[in-house]
């Protein structure tokens, strides 16, 4: 009996170190870090740029739903265009959150085609308003919004060359190939 009751002892006592290592598992899993400097890797400005990306994908995505839902047939270009910087501030702030692997690309991809957007319909904002009869997030390169849709993406974008150069310097080997290709 007193096997029985050591063991039932030591059960819960295990129990929840295990559960503390497969959070911390699943915590390291969900930023895509491997070790426990995952918040030291976040740094200030990629904390602030993922905070801005979160309030401006609601911000679009709800006041684009809204406006799909009550008035479309007003300004239907500028609407889907608002619906898609909606769609494009989602993924990029999911990709920023995770950046490792595949994220990263996508990241790239998320933040460029973002830039594109606000440069082309900004341009057209200008050169022919009468297309989009009411403004869109990234009219007039966002101005509505205080020109953040203009200067997000290329702080993005800084940030993950800034990111990814030195995740490559802290490979091993990483500085020899480095310095082989520039």
């Amino acid at each position: 009996m007193s096997n029985a009751e050591s063991g039932a002892a030591a059960s819960p006592v295990t129990a929840p170190e295990s559960v503390a290592t497969s959070a911390t598992s699943a915590d390291s899993a969900a930023t895509g870090s491997t070790s426990g400097h995952s918040s030291d890797r976040l740094g200030g400005l990629g904390r602030v740029l993922i905070a801005v990306y979160v309030v401006l994908a609601l911000a679009a995505t709800f006041r684009s739903v809204y406006q799909i839902i009550s008035k479309f047939d007003e300004a239907p270009v500028a609407y889907s265009l608002s619906a898609l910087s909606g769609v494009v501030y989602i993924v990029a702030t999911i990709a920023l959150i995770k950046r490792r692997g595949v994220w990263r690309k996508i990241a790239w991809g998320a933040l460029i085609f973002e830039l594109c957007g606000v440069l082309v319909v900004g341009v057209l904002s200008i050169i022919e308003p009468q297309l989009f009869g009411h403004p869109s997030v990234w009219s007039f390169f966002g101005s509505g919004y205080l020109f953040i849709p203009l200067v997000l993406p290329v702080l993005g974008l800084f940030w993950l060359r800034r990111t990814g150069r030195a995740e490559a310097a802290a490979q091993p080997g990483g500085a020899t190939q480095g310095a082989g290709s520039a």
